[in-house]
């Protein structure tokens, strides 16, 4: 594409741009999420907004049901605990704006006597600390998987339902798990009410999905749909600035512009994503999970290498934690690009008596520096001016002259965690079109997982059958077999290890766990 032609892509995307690749032609429509009731979005020649409100009318109502306790368990208890399954984006997402909304005064508010966890990771760790002095009479599960198929998602979804089944009978399911999900075949067979089921479409990729039902239903089971929807209209907010402002005025271009700036013309390939506020602290997680899997390709959406780097290595902390963890590395060891978010209002203010400036004050006084000490440093001149030892003046030099930028927020309600959201979502699409690469596949993730499948075949035949690991290279090979023959010692499946997590009910075994450690060079 030429110039033109790229500038132009990116307004596109709001009437169900395209995109022609090897997979399918998919449409990119996540703008149309949380439009307004009476927006017109087309996708395929189809206004797709009176079926974006139909899912969020069903999820305020259903919401609402659970919440009032019309909607109860199968023992007639109310459900007040409520366990979201998802991976990647179906998680993250969801969790980062969870975490946001915890200290947001009106949101506790909404929230008060509920709680809401986040179960992703496949490791049963993950699954024993959700399940940690939770009730399965008061437990409200919520399985986000699009067509039912993701390993991870449905491994965790049949645990719990084993843990409520076991306790409630299997009835029990229908009253205490729902699904957000397309495929109603396999949602009724696994036992969920097909009623129960929540849509969204092929047109939202994961990574985008927060204000679909992925993250409206858990979040208004926890705070209440009214405030899930003041989110909706901050994200709809930033949609409709970056349809319209000019390119010099307008938020996402020019974020994705100076990321292109520094990834690609100046060859900084990490960012640092720097929230000053402690609410934020689940923002860049998830924002690495979208800019990393969306923007990270070597080749253009034609399928030809890129003669330029694309993509940005993401992490960061919220300040003033992440000033005792890596600044240092930033400050004095390499030059990388920094994101500071900041916040004028605190969600929680606290001023004691007597201190020269309140706890919020002292928070952005460090907020406000660290910019300045990136772009100015400390030559050797200033130090001697202030009588450093000829010794230590190479040590306490600072070059300066480190990229960053600086967000400043009014306050962080639900409105603001939209904007934000959404400005950065805009951003990395800024980044993909200008690059001219394709931020909607994954086929990295996807090879991952094809592997994997080709492991947990391997397992299953060495386990019950006890046929020899082959077929892969000979480290791989090597360590398999030497976890199979660790794993050996609790006599695979049969016995299964005993947890103080409310597993007990289901899991057999004996009442110890053998461990082995073992370091070879």
């Amino acid at each position: 594409m030429n110039d033109k032609e790229q500038c132009q892509s990116m307004m596109v995307e709001f009437d169900g741009m395209l995109l022609d690749y090897s997979r399918k032609r998919v449409s990119v429509l996540h703008v149309a999420l949380p439009a307004p009731r009476d927006a017109v979005i087309y996708s395929d020649g189809k206004n797709v907004v009176p079926d974006v409100w139909n899912v969020l009318d069903k999820n305020k109502d259903f919401s609402e049901k659970v919440r009032s306790g019309s909607w109860f368990g199968a023992t007639g208890k109310p459900l007040k605990d409520v366990i979201a399954i998802g991976i990647g984006g179906s998680f993250l997402g969801p969790l980062f704006v969870h975490t946001a909304f915890r200290t947001d005064p009106e949101a506790v508010e909404f929230a008060k006597g509920r709680q809401l966890l986040f179960l992703a990771n496949v490791d049963p760790i993950d699954v024993a600390r959700n399940i940690a002095g939770l009730n399965p009479e008061t437990t409200f599960v919520v399985v986000v998987s699009k067509t039912f198929p993701t390993a991870e998602t449905m491994l965790n979804a049949r645990t719990l339902r084993e843990w409520i089944s076991s306790a409630l009978g299997p009835s029990a399911v229908a009253k205490h798990m729902v699904a957000v999900s397309t495929n109603l075949t396999l949602v009724e067979k696994f036992g969920i009410d097909p009623n129960n089921a929540f849509a969204f479409w092929d047109w939202v990729g994961g990574c985008y999905s927060v204000c679909s039902a992925v993250g409206v239903l858990p979040l208004s089971l926890q705070y209440g749909f009214p405030i899930v929807e003041k989110f909706l209209n901050g994200a709809s907010s930033i949609d409709q600035h970056f349809r319209s402002a000019p390119f010099e005025k307008n938020i996402p271009v020019l974020l994705g512009l100076l990321s292109i700036r520094n990834v690609s013309f100046l060859g900084y390939p990490s960012r640092a994503i720097l929230p000053y506020s402690q609410a934020l602290e689940k923002f860049a997680p998830h924002i690495q999970q979208v800019s990393m899997e969306s923007n990270g390709k070597w080749v253009s959406i034609d399928g030809v290498s890129l003669p330029y780097e694309a993509g940005e290595i993401d992490f960061g902390e919220p300040g003033t934690n992440g000033q005792h963890s890596f600044y240092q590395l930033i400050l004095q060891g390499r030059v990388i690009p920094c994101d500071f978010i900041g916040i004028v209002k605190s969600q929680q203010p606290v001023y004691l008596k007597g201190e020269v400036v309140s706890n919020h004050d002292e928070l952005m006084s460090n907020f406000f520096a660290q910019p300045d000490a990136l772009a100015y440093g400390k030559t050797a001149e200033q130090l001697l001016k202030e009588n450093v030892p000829q010794r230590l003046i190479p040590h306490k030099t600072f070059s300066g002259n480190c990229p960053s930028l600086s967000l400043l927020l009014p306050y962080l309600n639900a409105y603001n965690i939209g904007q934000l959201l959404a400005s950065y979502e805009h951003r990395i699409a800024v980044e993909g079109f200008v690059s001219g690469i394709n931020s909607f596949d994954q086929w990295g993730v996807e090879l991952g997982k094809s592997l994997a499948t080709q492991v947990r075949k391997q397992l299953h035949a060495s386990r019950t059958k006890g046929e020899p690991v082959q077929g892969f290279n000979f480290s791989t090979t090597t360590l398999l077999t030497r976890y199979l023959e660790v794993r050996q010692v609790h006599h695979y499946p049969e016995v299964i290890v005993k947890t103080d997590f409310p597993f007990k009910t289901f899991c057999k075994g004996p009442e110890y766990i053998s461990l082995l450690l073992e370091i070879e060079c």
